[in-house]
């Protein structure tokens, strides 16, 4: 990205209006929205891996309920 030199006799508005414009000219700004809440791909083993975690949980907590170890919550309301 260019470099935005304050003009002699220049407001510091008018250097702003001017900087936020070369922002938006340069398309800096849609590259930075577009990959904002992108993450890092996970390699297969580390998915794989997540899954069986997350499904031995969720058998784990379904033989808990079923056997009445574990009391039934009404379901939470998310505002």
């Amino acid at each position: 990205m260019g470099e935005i030199k304050r003009r002699k006799g220049e407001t510091f508005d008018a250097l702003l209006r001017r900087f936020q414009r070369h922002v938006q000219m340069s398309g800096k700004l849609l590259q930075v929205k577009k990959i904002r809440f992108k993450g890092k791909k996970m390699n297969r083993n580390k998915r794989r891996e997540s899954a069986l975690y997350r499904e031995t949980k969720r058998q784990n907590y379904a033989y808990l309920l079923k056997t009445g170890q574990l009391k039934e919550e009404p379901p939470r309301r998310r505002n």
